[in-house]
């Protein structure tokens, strides 16, 4: 069974084209014009064995915060589509990653109840050009359209980097698990029999 899906989103901000395949390789190959998020999307498809695709163009003339915020809804969108029912799914995935002086820890729930609970203070408003404002805004899309409870922690860290990079990579980690078939799961992992 494939577990595949493909975004074509255009709007009068942004044009994206997205390819997401949640057994995969950690394969990326990645155009988003925001620099620091091809680093972190790069990260994600790496850590959680994905095999990612990102085509997108945005005003970034404006900001980054449409084709960030935009990226984030498509990747939603194609990780509830690749996921089908979700029959035979772990379903919840966990997942610490410490970056030098940064620990970041993810937690996930493919229930179809969208929830976002971050808990990460970030030391600088920047990275590089990046405003740190978006990893919020692109998580927030991305738990809303794939429908996932998402919680956020990160335990400590000074570097901004470092944070970010932590929560990307404990984010794919908990993805991969919580996305991993199970065998011993009969049909869909909820006693409402569907999420």
């Amino acid at each position: 069974m494939e577990r595949t899906a493909s975004i074509d989103r255009k709007t009068n901000e942004t044009n994206i084209k997205l390819s997401l395949d949640i057994d995969g390789e950690g394969q990326a190959s990645l155009e988003t014009g925001v620099p620091f998020l091809t680093h972190m999307l790069d990260l994600f498809a790496k850590h959680g064995q994905f095999n990612l695709t990102v085509d997108a163009k945005g005003d970034t003339e404006v900001d980054d915060h449409h084709t960030t915020e935009d990226i984030g809804i498509c990747l939603g969108y194609a990780l509830k589509e690749a996921l089908g029912d979700k029959k035979g799914i772990k379903r919840y995935g966990n997942a610490f990653v410490p970056m030098d002086e940064a620990l970041a820890q993810v937690v996930v729930d493919l229930s179809n109840r969208p929830h976002l609970e971050m808990r990460a203070q970030f030391p600088s408003q920047k990275v590089g050009t990046f405003d740190t404002e978006l990893v919020h805004e692109f998580l927030w899309k991305l738990a809303l359209e794939a429908r996932m409870n998402l919680h956020v922690i990160v335990h400590y860290g000074q570097n901004t980097h470092h944070i970010i990079e932590a929560i990307f990579k404990a984010l794919a980690r908990a993805l991969d698990e919580a996305t991993t078939i199970d065998p011993r799961i009969k049909g869909i992992p909820s006693t409402k029999g569907m999420l």
